[in-house]
C-alpha cells in the first residue's frame, strides 16, 4: 500500500484511491482509521470493502454501514473474512478482548474506525494509520503511513 502525505481529494478521486489501495491489500492487514466524526472512514471503507467483493468475484454486500451501534459487522470474502469495527464506544481493551479483537486479527483483513486506544500497540506485524480530515464539504486531506513490527528483538 502507497504511503500519501496531505493529499486532498474530492469524491471521485477518493474511489480512485481506494480502488488502487484495494489492489494490494492482504489477510492480516490491519487499518486504523482516524477522523472527526462524518470525515468518511465509513465510506473510505465501504469503498474498499465493494472493491474487494469486485476483486474476488463477489456479489457486493447490499450495505455498508458504520458499525458504531454492533461495534463489529464481519463480510465474506471467499477464503477469509473482514472486520469492520467502530471503537467509538468502546471503553478500554478488556471490552476489545470480550470481542476476540486480538484473535481476529490473523488471516483476517480488519478495518477500525476511533482506533485511538490501538494506534500504539503492536497489532500485527503490520497496520495502516489512515487520517482523514474534512477541507470542505467535498473534499477530504487523507495521510496514509505504515507502520510494521517486528517480533525479533
Amino acid at each position: 500500500m502507497q504511503k500519501l502525505s496531505n493529499q486532498i481529494l474530492d469524491l471521485r478521486e477518493l474511489e480512485k484511491l481506494t480502488t488502487n489501495l484495494s489492489k494490494d491489500i492482504s489477510f492480516g492487514d490491519v487499518y486504523l482509521l482516524q477522523g472527526e466524526l462524518g470525515v468518511g472512514k465509513t465510506t473510505f471503507v465501504r469503498l474498499l470493502i465493494n472493491y474487494l467483493y469486485e476483486l474476488n468475484n463477489l456479489p457486493k454486500p447490499a450495505s455498508i454501514i458504520s458499525p458504531t451501534y454492533p461495534i463489529l459487522i464481519t463480510y465474506e470474502l471467499s477464503s477469509s473474512q473482514i472486520y469492520h469495527y467502530d471503537l467509538y464506544r468502546v471503553k478500554n481493551l478488556k471490552e476489545l478482548d470480550e470481542l476476540d479483537f486480538f484473535e481476529n486479527l490473523n488471516n483476517n483483513i480488519t478495518f477500525v474506525e476511533w482506533p485511538e486506544m490501538l494506534i500504539n500497540l503492536p497489532l500485527n506485524k503490520k497496520h495502516y494509520l489512515i487520517n482523514l480530515d474534512m477541507i470542505s464539504e467535498n473534499k477530504r486531506k487523507i495521510n496514509i503511513s505504515f507502520n510494521q513490527y517486528s517480533n525479533e528483538s
